[in-house]
């Protein structure tokens, strides 16, 4: 029998009573944060790795397309795609180069992607071939050398050019540069560089951009994200570039910072204590919250232009099992209560963390990962933020192993999210019990007699496989990719809203459920 299979024939042993009441408020609480930007749930891409994911125009990646188009489906925009991370800072450009890119890896440093880069003309291409799609491009920073200026200066033409039309939302310079003095992959700046000299640096550059833009693309406006910082304990101070001017140019549209919750080599990180832990993910976003308060005179929307779980890439076992998609839901509900507007998650080709998998190679099949399905959760808790504005409320519950939250859309409360974080492993017997726990929340002034409830789940948190969100497969083997309703995955269910205008759901041990109001 399959293991998906087994996960839906198991018996649910109840673990205990019903708890204590958790209040939601009918209408938004005046304390709530502001609403999440369209396209909330985005992605960035590894640099080297975007043709893969993306294709070109004479074989476009229609497995990643149909990923796309999914999320776009629920929130009504399709997912804002960042093309940058480490080796968008290694590129350079070589008019002569007739294929897209060029890698050369050095294994001593990195075994997950190249560290010598060229990028052809036909890179380009790769921004053609998904419709109804928004991107930020990433430029060079890190190589301050005259062939990192002449890539500037030919690249921008090219990359403007093949994003006319509406493809264009931002453009990034540089990837976390904050790490410039002290990355692992290769020191690019001496110890005395400064955030005067950061600053002077990103304006000089960015000058050097828009005037080739406006040559070749004088009726595209754009803007920056930025500065794009690793962390806040790095040898740049990320608040410091503000007051010195960074903004000078009046080109900055978001505020970017990036946020991994640990390494995948440090020592004690877990799947329990590191990734299904409320505190875990509140202590790792707290520092991003710390900068983004301080930057808030600046009346810029705070995004995570990249994140993920587990640094150098996440670590198997980890970050591509059911446990990481658990996380990714907690971790993008909770910024979403914090005031963080938008996240991308890190993509690449062969990343242990990533949500899908555009190619097949070697090491790693063609595939839609675990992680994808929290995307899709998180998706549909939100909604349609084209044509609503959508605010997230964390409901606060006891233990650091369940998280609660409700999403406010045009300040009406619609769904509340229930996400199980103890840690549950599944075994191969068919007559194994999924311990499940309740969860009561009470509805003044609520009118309905019976909300919908929708499930993602899987046989346990170590599962990599047999993934179901409210009953569907994104599976690539079953249709590349689009939703395959599964006929073996209970849909449909309801629970009772009590006189005492109190619900109480049953959720699974290393679950999600979703109650639609």
């Amino acid at each position: 029998m399959s293991s998906f299979a087994l996960a839906c024939v198991c018996a649910f042993l109840h673990l205990s009573a019903a708890s204590t009441a958790v209040h939601v408020s009918k209408s938004l609480p005046k304390d709530a944060a502001p609403p999440v930007l369209n396209s909330f749930v985005s992605y960035s891409l590894e640099f080297a790795f975007f043709p893969d994911f993306a294709g070109n125009l004479s074989s476009p990646n229609t497995f990643s397309d149909n990923l796309l188009a999914n999320l776009g489906a629920i929130t009504g925009s399709r997912p804002i795609i960042r093309v940058g991370g480490n080796t968008q800072d290694y590129a350079l450009y070589d008019e002569n180069l007739k294929i897209a890119i060029n890698g050369t890896y050095v294994p001593a440093i990195s075994q997950d992607y190249p560290l010598i880069i060229a990028i052809g003309k036909s890179y380009f291409e790769s921004y053609q071939t998904w419709p109804n799609t928004t991107f930020i491009h990433g430029f060079n920073l890190g190589r301050n050398t005259s062939a990192a200026y002449d890539t500037l200066v030919k690249t921008a033409p090219l990359a403007c050019n093949a994003l006319k039309g509406g493809k264009l939302l931002h453009w990034e310079l540089g990837n976390e540069p904050d790490l410039f003095k002290t990355s692992a992959q290769g020191i690019i700046r001496p110890k005395t560089w400064t955030e005067q000299d950061y600053v002077n640096e990103w304006l000089n550059k960015t000058q050097t951009i828009g005037t080739q833009v406006k040559k070749s693309c004088p009726e595209e406006p754009y803007s920056y994200i930025a500065p794009s910082f690793a962390g806040t304990r790095n040898s740049l101070d990320p608040v410091k570039p503000w007051h010195l001017g960074l903004d000078r140019d009046n080109d900055i549209s978001q505020i970017s910072s990036h946020n991994y919750i640990g390494g995948a080599t440090q020592p004690g990180v877990t799947l329990q204590k590191t990734l299904m832990n409320h505190s875990s993910t509140v202590n790792s976003i707290s520092t991003q919250l710390t900068v983004s308060r301080s930057l808030s005179n600046y009346s810029l929307p705070f995004i995570l232009g990249e994140t993920n779980s587990l640094y150098n890439q996440g670590r198997p076992g980890l970050s591509d099992t059911f446990g990481a998609a658990l996380w990714g839901v907690d971790f993008n509900l909770w910024c979403a209560s914090q005031g963080i507007q938008r996240v991308h998650m890190h993509q690449g080709t062969n990343y242990r963390y990533a949500s899908w998998q555009p190619v097949q190679t070697s090491r790693t099949p063609k595939g839609t990962k675990a992680p994808y399905y929290g995307n899709i959760a998180v998706a549909s808790v939100l909604g349609d933020l084209k044509n609503h504005k959508t605010t997230v409320q964390n409901l606060p519950l006891t233990n650091q192993l369940e998280a609660a939250y409700a999403a406010y859309s045009d300040s009406t409360i619609k769904r509340i999210a229930v996400i199980n974080m103890q840690e549950y492993n599944y075994t191969s017997s068919v007559s194994s019990t999924h311990p499940t726990k309740d969860y009561t929340f009470s509805l003044p002034g609520f009118e309905a007699k019976t909300v919908g409830v929708r499930r993602l789940i899987a046989n346990g948190s170590n599962a990599i496989t047999g993934v179901t969100w409210d009953g569907y497969s994104y599976n690539y083997e079953l249709n590349v990719g689009k939703p395959v309703r599964l006929n073996n995955v209970t849909i449909g269910e309801t629970v009772k809203v009590g006189s005492d205008g109190k619900v109480t759901v049953k959720v699974p041990l290393s679950s999600v459920a979703v109650l639609d109001l």
